[in-house]
């Protein structure tokens, strides 16, 4: 794998390389309005310092990362959690295959969490349609991740796509790391939350021919992540509109900026991370004689299976879909005092958005729609086979 493949482009920093890359991060003006999210409490100057003496990846995330995002979790989060690690072996590596809700902190929460229970980080999956400046590359190699080659032209796709896999695979096997990727390119808009065909096949590509016995050798453990508030939410009801209502819309730089800051210091109430099992044993159940593309589906729907059936419901959840299916179907589920808060926080979202021709009832029908998508998810996840 190390031979075939040059992993410069795509691979964590080497700890050897950290002094060097340390200062055109720190002076970047680009990146000084972010040195109050480390420590908001402590001088640029302190801090700066605090950053220059970082010699090791382990180190970075021990002193400033899972700090800072633990300052940050006390302050836009109720509460965080994690739990399934009586399932994963401090001896095993895994890959992290996750629901996708916030851009920046599902793999950082999930990361910092590991670290807190004795478990070590995983290498992060970020594309780079999010790397906008140098720095932000740079920043993002120093805490463990690995870049993901989005919009590349067709004809190196498969080549792309081969190179990343066998990353991956070397990651797992040879570097002893596991690994976190999202369940599919870019964010769930409407938490529909379903794992990409094309992200299973490319993940098997860096193993043995046999696609099942390939995606068996880097042991799949689901999360699933559960958002009580969804910061973005209004932002992915917005997008929403502008696609219906010219479906050449397309994000620009800014609108992923704006999409990460909010993510980051928006209100998100509880989270909580669920490790479920790894799915080796599920795999082994699929009948034998499925082609390539039939077997590859039967390990989305394990994957989206124990995502849907592991998800945290809140009493908004419950409120959402009782309102959008116009349905009294819950309502043991919730008070009236919380449904009360929820419709107020669903008007306060809608009440941010920006449009012209602001469509309140397709709004609000779409955010109603994200929340009420976590519950018929579990509802299918959790139903007795007939």
């Amino acid at each position: 794998m190390q031979q075939r493949f040059d992993f410069e482009e795509i691979r964590p920093l080497y700890d050897e390389e950290i002094q060097e890359v340390l200062p055109s991060i720190i002076n970047d003006p680009a990146f000084q309005p972010f040195l109050k999210y480390i420590d908001s409490d402590s001088s640029d100057e302190a801090i700066k310092e605090g950053l220059m003496g970082i010699k090791s990846k382990k180190e970075f995330q021990t002193k400033i990362s899972a700090p800072s995002l633990f300052r940050l979790a006390e302050k836009t989060a109720t509460s965080l959690s994690l739990s399934g690690t009586d399932l994963i072996s401090k001896d095993i590596s895994y890959t992290y295959i996750s629901n996708h809700r916030d851009i920046i902190l599902d793999a950082s929460f999930l990361n910092i969490q590991l670290h807190k229970a004795g478990f070590e980080t995983c290498e992060v999956a970020i594309g780079d349609n999010l790397l906008i400046y140098p720095w932000i590359k740079d920043l993002v190699r120093l805490n463990k991740s690995f870049i993901v080659k989005r919009n590349v032209p067709i004809r190196q796709m498969l080549e792309i796509s081969r190179r990343l896999s066998y990353y991956i695979h070397f990651a797992l096997k040879i570097k002893g790391e596991s690994v976190w990727i999202a369940q599919r390119e870019g964010r769930s808009k409407d938490w529909t939350d379903k794992t990409q065909e094309s992200l299973l096949k490319m993940l098997a590509m860096g193993g043995v021919k046999d696609i099942a016995e390939s995606l068996k050798s880097i042991n799949i453990a689901p999360v699933a992540i559960s958002y009580e508030y969804d910061p973005c939410d209004y932002l992915k009801a917005k997008e929403f509109q502008l696609k219906r209502d010219n479906p050449e819309h397309k994000k620009s730089i800014q609108d992923d900026l704006l999409n990460m800051k909010t993510g980051l210091i928006g209100f998100k109430g509880n989270i909580h991370f669920q490790i479920t099992p790894v799915i080796n044993s599920k795999i082994d159940e699929i009948p034998s004689g499925l082609d390539k593309g039939e077997t590859v589906l039967a390990i989305a729907k394990i994957i989206d299976k124990q995502i849907h059936a592991n998800m945290t419901l809140y009493p908004g959840n419950y409120v959402a879909y009782d309102l959008f299916y116009k349905s009294d179907k819950y309502k043991h589920s919730y008070t009236d005092k919380e449904r009360d808060a929820f419709v107020n926080y669903i008007n306060g979202q809608i009440a941010k958005i920006d449009l012209e021709n602001k469509d309140v009832e397709f709004l609000t029908n779409k955010l109603l729609e994200m929340y009420s998508n976590t519950i018929v998810n579990f509802e299918k996840a959790t139903a007795k086979e007939a």
